[in-house]
């Protein structure tokens, strides 16, 4: 049982617990002999990487699962990562444990005891909703948690998943954040910078409602408008620093100038210091321009120090 490909097929994703190997007939001497040799790695007491290469994120969070044992499941930031929330892996491997059970910390390992946990997957992992109402209960602002809500859609967590995690926690602070905020999901808000414009810019000061991610055709290419107030030939585009790092792209250029000329409509763009720095002037603006179009409507001011 000591041939290497043999002693490799018991590992999982390269990551072997030393009971596992001793179940195997290898004997606690021997399997000492490859980590102290450096033909293996212990990533945590009584769990090995059977190689003495680089270890995958992957191996450790699959390791980290191993040491935490039964009815563990990755969770947080590690679940988020697997479940295309976060873009980036992190640097420590998360992992929630049933309440009853006591895990003693290990270098690189975060562990969460809690009353239920919910795993899925080959690789068990809490459930998408979980994942996002562990990750609000740290946000560090709204905007955050705004943030976090949206980039849980866009990776394809439906509200539903969300709401439902949210009716099975009965403690849960930041709850009507999230039910406000999955409303405006619903209705096509994609990010921080949109929710912001449509509660601070146009719903305060009285502008019509936008349709919201409208999509077309311009020339053969699909466009979108965040919004589009489509009786009146204006779009307003909503450039968040994550989408147009320094400003407008050529792209944006041609899709202006093409609209413009094919439909007449006329692009407005935003940025983070106009919706949340000066909401009012920019609802000026939007105003001023909707009205050479055809509104009819009168803004309001939202307080006595509205700069309308």
């Amino acid at each position: 049982m000591r041939d290497p490909s043999a002693v490799r097929s018991l590992a999982i994703d390269d990551v072997v617990s030393t009971r596992r190997l001793r179940d195997a007939g290898l004997a606690a001497s021997w399997i000492d002999r490859q980590v102290r040799e450096g033909r293996w790695q212990r990533l945590h007491r009584g769990v090995l990487v059977v190689h003495s290469g680089p270890v995958a994120w992957r191996s450790r969070a699959r390791g980290g699962l191993i040491y935490a044992g039964e009815g563990a499941a990755l969770s947080h930031h590690s679940a988020a990562f697997l479940q295309g929330v976060l873009d980036k892996a992190p640097a420590v491997v998360e992992v929630s444990v049933p309440g009853y059970r006591k895990v003693r910390p290990s270098p690189g390992l975060r562990i969460h005891r809690r009353a239920d946990v919910s795993a899925v997957g080959r690789l068990p992992v809490t459930d998408r909703g979980t994942t996002v109402l562990d990750l609000l209960q740290g946000a560090d602002s709204t905007d955050d948690a705004v943030g976090l809500l949206c980039a849980a859609v866009r990776a394809r967590t439906s509200p539903l998943e969300i709401l439902d995690a949210l009716a099975r926690r009965e403690r849960f602070g930041p709850r009507a954040l999230v039910l406000d905020v999955m409303a405006d999901v619903r209705a096509g808000v994609e990010s921080p910078l949109e929710r912001r414009y449509h509660h601070q810019v146009e719903r305060r000061h009285g502008l019509p409602r936008a349709e919201l991610q409208a999509r077309g055709v311009i020339d053969g290419r699909w466009i979108r408008a965040d919004c589009r107030y489509v009786r009146y030939g204006l779009r307003v585009e909503l450039d968040g620093e994550l989408a147009h790092p320094g400003g407008r792209t050529d792209d944006d250029v041609w899709r202006d100038n093409a609209l413009l000329l094919t439909y007449g409509d006329l692009t407005l763009r935003y940025r983070w210091r106009h919706v949340a720095g000066i909401p009012c002037r920019t609802a000026s603006q939007v105003g001023t321009a909707l009205g050479r179009r055809g509104w009819t409507g009168r803004l309001r001011r939202c307080s006595p120090a509205c700069a309308l």
